[in-house]
């Protein structure tokens, strides 16, 4: 079965992303990717409030503590070492102002706290949100 997942990062470690097509989360949250299965899709919202890309998954999840990615504002000995490999899908030419979505997203119940829906490092989102992220960005290019 396919998932759909919204994950989250910073400008530094989207670039990152984007450059050694991998997605790497912190060790608190192992537990999260490794409900992630080779194939699944992957949209980020980049902070502060972008929408910036989908790929699809090309590995199963992996372990891997070579440093990557930034690790500003974490603890400075974080890695971010539970990685994925990704194939972009489709890319923002300018990234999508996540304000134009929360009211047409389904995994946000509570519109006006919808920040609280992306502390963590990434979430499961239905497919049909998934779609409309998906098109909101290729309409951008």
């Amino acid at each position: 079965m396919v998932n759909y997942w919204l994950c989250v990062t910073n400008e530094e470690n989207w670039n990152i992303i984007k450059r050694e097509k991998v997605w790497g989360i912190p060790q608190r949250y192992k537990g999260l990717i490794t409900k992630v299965q080779k194939g699944d899709f992957l949209v980020f919202y980049v902070s502060p409030k972008k929408i910036t890309g989908a790929f699809k998954t090309v590995s199963e999840p992996f372990e891997e503590r070579k440093k990557l990615f930034s690790n500003i504002g974490f603890d400075r000995e974080e890695n971010f070492p539970h990685r994925i490999k990704v194939a972009p899908l489709v890319i923002a030419k300018e990234p999508v102002k996540v304000d134009d979505l929360i009211q047409k997203l389904k995994f946000i119940i509570t519109k006006k706290m919808w920040m609280g829906y992306l502390r963590r490092a990434m979430i499961s989102i239905p497919e049909e949100d998934y779609d409309l992220i998906f098109n909101v960005i290729a309409q951008s290019k």
